[in-house]
C-alpha cells in the first residue's frame, strides 16, 4: 500500500475511532432542540414536553430553542447545517418536514435527505369546525349547503401552504367546491372569525381547536382521521360520516443532522420512549388532544418510512392545488 493510502486510512480509522468515542460518552453537555415556531404553539408545547422527560433520561439538561421563520424552514435549515453529533436536534412538525419540498422551490434543504429520523413524540388529528350559523350539522350535509352557496361561505386557514390550508384543501377536493380561501397569520384569529360568523369554516389541528368546540362556540363536524379523537370522543371521523380519504394526523417528530452515529440516534430515540411512556406525559399529551405514537411507529425507521409517505401524499395535494410560496 502506497503511502498515500496508508496515511488515508489512518485518518479515516481516527475519525471513525472519534466518532465511537463521542457515542460511547453521549451526551457529556446540554443538547439543544430546536422548535422552528414562536414560543406557545402545539409543537413548542410538545417539545418542552419532551425535553424535561428527556433531560432525565440522558442527565443532560435538553434546552428547547425557538427558531421562528418561514414557516419553519427557517430552524428547520438550522439544524440541518450542525455538526451531526447529538448536540443539535429538531422538532419537525409535520408541515414543515413534508409540505417544504412541494412549497418553495428554493428550499435551502432536503428533508429526506438533510436528516437522520429519530422518532416520533406525538401526533394529533385534523378536525373541521364551522360557525354556528351554517345549516346542517352533520358532514354530509354541511357537504351538501357548501356545494350549492360556495360562492358565499369562505374557507378560513392558518397561512398559506399551512397544514390548516392543506388539509381543508384535501377536503373541499374531496367535497367537489372551491370555496373563496382567506389566509390569516396563524390559527388563532382565523378561529375567531368562524366563532363571530365571518368565516365560514376551518381545519385544524385538534390541540388548536378543541377550546372553542368544548365551550360551544363552534361546530365540530368531522375529526379527519382514522379514528374519534379521545378528547372529543363524541365527534365522528370523516369516513363514519360518509367521506372517506381525507384523513389526515400530524406529527411532530425530533430528527438529527445527516450523519449522526446510529449509536446517537438510538440513545436519543430510547430518551425520547421514556419520556413519551411517562404517564404525566400522556395526561398532557391528552389535554394537549395528542396522543404518543404506538409501539410499532416508534423507531427511527417507522418515523423515516411515514416521512418519506408524508412527502409524497402532500407533494401530491400541493402541485395537484397550484400551491406555492415565494
Amino acid at each position: 500500500m502506497s503511502r498515500t493510502r496508508l496515511a488515508l486510512a489512518a485518518v479515516a480509522a481516527l475519525v471513525a475511532g472519534s466518532f465511537t468515542a463521542t457515542a460511547q460518552t453521549f451526551p457529556s453537555r446540554p443538547i439543544t432542540m430546536v422548535v422552528p415556531f414562536a414560543p406557545g404553539g402545539p409543537t413548542d408545547i410538545v417539545a418542552r414536553i419532551a425535553a424535561e422527560r428527556m433531560s432525565q433520561t440522558l442527565g443532560q439538561q435538553v434546552v428547547v430553542e425557538n427558531v421562528a421563520g418561514a414557516a419553519g424552514t427557517t430552524g428547520a435549515a438550522r439544524v440541518a447545517r450542525a455538526a451531526p453529533d447529538g448536540y443539535t436536534i429538531l422538532m419537525g412538525p409535520m408541515s414543515t418536514m413534508s409540505f417544504s419540498p412541494a412549497l418553495y422551490p428554493r428550499l435551502a434543504f432536503n428533508p429526506l435527505t438533510d436528516f437522520e429520523p429519530v422518532g416520533i413524540v406525538a401526533s394529533a388529528p385534523i378536525m373541521l369546525v364551522a360557525n354556528k350559523n351554517l345549516p346542517g350539522k352533520t358532514l354530509a350535509d354541511f357537504a351538501a349547503h357548501l356545494k350549492a352557496n360556495t360562492a358565499s361561505i369562505n374557507n378560513g386557514n392558518a397561512g398559506v401552504g399551512s397544514t390548516s390550508h392543506l388539509s381543508c384543501a384535501l377536503l373541499n377536493a374531496r367535497m367537489g367546491v372551491t370555496p373563496t380561501l382567506v389566509p390569516y397569520r396563524g390559527t388563532g384569529p382565523a378561529l375567531q372569525d368562524v366563532v363571530a360568523g365571518q368565516i365560514g369554516y376551518l381545519c385544524d389541528q385538534v390541540t388548536s381547536l378543541m377550546g372553542q368546540v368544548q365551550a360551544g362556540a363552534v361546530q365540530p363536524l368531522a375529526v379527519l382521521a382514522p379514528t374519534r379523537s379521545p378528547v372529543l370522543p363524541n365527534v365522528p371521523t370523516a369516513t363514519e360520516a360518509g367521506m372517506a380519504g381525507v384523513d389526515m394526523v400530524v406529527w411532530n417528530a425530533i430528527f438529527a443532522p445527516k450523519g449522526t452515529p446510529a449509536e446517537i440516534v438510538t440513545a436519543l430515540n430510547q430518551a425520547i420512549a421514556k419520556a413519551i411512556d411517562d404517564p404525566s406525559a400522556r395526561d398532557r399529551f391528552l389535554q394537549l388532544g395528542a396522543e404518543a405514537p404506538a409501539a410499532a411507529q416508534r423507531s427511527p425507521q417507522a418515523l423515516g418510512q411515514i416521512h418519506a409517505a408524508d412527502v409524497a401524499k402532500w407533494g401530491d395535494v400541493i402541485r395537484a392545488a397550484n400551491i406555492k410560496v415565494e
